[in-house]
């Protein structure tokens, strides 16, 4: 499926409407009245904390929260902060996280003895491509380019990217695996946050890089970054990089974000919290969101995502485990 990918908007602020229809009960808080923290398990700049923040603006602005504060926890891919979520937010019907498929390779590959089925699904809400990116001044110019530099020398192709074990990692690995070489062996340096890898890249510090395609469109467009290729399985209006799979490599991986309650929420509290984030996405604020980072729509409610939650994590162990990275 084509999906149209619009540049960043410039200056897309949100105008703050006051909703007055309730749907609380007399005993519970409702969505209008909620005072959120969103832990954001990873640092500035990166996906999580964007994806936290939008969702901070968006539920404040359709008055779907009366206040939503966001607080980032990095460290061993959003491990370090599932473990302090799952021990703070246990029945707390004021407390989210953001996450993804990082998070549940980060589970797997550092043997984490927590991981996303101890917490409560609340929806999923983007689904997106990651790209394969060098910088500007690199002699690679093709993602045969690059095969052809893991070929010469797996351990001198420097990659950077988000935690080990992640969305990221994942790739590198499997392009590494298409090109014929071990993939447990490549020279995979992990960041917490986007900016610091994007730093990497700018500085010159690797020899590729991957990311969600959104949090670097804007290097693409300039043309410090140069985009070799993307990892959906069909092109995508408004981005020139193809597919790997139309370049011949028979890789495809969606970078999706999803956002959580704590563990043993119920009732009426986690009613309160699925419909808060439902209205929410559901928005045309969510909608201007989406547009101007770049993000596609992958929303499913809660049921359809816990039974996404259970099928991806074998999924994702299965690859995890192909490419060396998983036991």
């Amino acid at each position: 499926m084509r999906r149209n990918f619009v540049r960043k908007i410039l200056g897309f602020g949100l105008a703050a409407a006051v909703l007055t229809a309730s749907f609380a009960s007399a005993t519970v808080v409702g969505a209008q009245e909620l005072e959120l923290t969103v832990t954001a398990p990873a640092g500035a700049g990166g996906g999580w904390d964007s994806a936290s923040r939008s969702l901070q603006e968006v539920m404040m602005a359709t008055g779907n929260a009366k206040s939503v504060q966001v607080v980032n926890v990095p460290g061993a891919g959003g491990t370090v902060g599932l473990a302090q979520f799952v021990g703070a937010a246990k029945g707390s019907s004021d407390q989210l996280l953001v996450a993804g498929i990082t998070l549940v390779g980060a589970t797997i590959s550092n043997n984490s003895p927590v991981d996303l089925t101890q917490v409560t699904p609340i929806a999923r809400l983007t689904g997106d491509p990651l790209v394969i990116v060098v910088p500007k001044d690199s002699p690679i110019r093709t993602i045969a380019d690059l095969q052809a530099t893991i070929k010469e020398d797996v351990a001198k192709t420097i990659w950077v990217g988000g935690s080990a074990g992640g969305a990221d990692h994942i790739l590198a690995a499997l392009v590494t695996q298409a090109s014929g070489e071990d993939p447990s062996k490549i020279n995979y340096v992990a960041y917490s946050g986007g900016g610091e890898a994007l730093a990497a890249m700018l500085g010159g510090q690797a020899t590729a890089g991957v990311s969600g395609y959104g949090e670097w469109q804007g290097q693409i467009e300039s043309g410090d970054l140069r985009a070799l290729a993307i990892s959906y399985p069909d092109p995508i209006e408004g981005i020139e990089a193809k597919p790997l799979k139309a370049q011949g490599l028979d890789i495809e991986l969606v970078n999706w974000r999803g956002v959580f309650a704590g563990p043993g929420v119920e009732g009426d509290d986690l009613e309160a919290l699925k419909t808060a984030v439902d209205k929410t996405v559901k928005s045309p604020e969510w909608q201007a969101v989406l547009k101007a980072r770049g993000w596609t729509d992958y929303y499913a409610p809660a049921e359809e995502f816990k039974t996404f939650i259970g099928s991806e994590t074998e999924r994702v162990r299965g690859i995890l485990k192909s490419v060396g990275l998983a036991n």
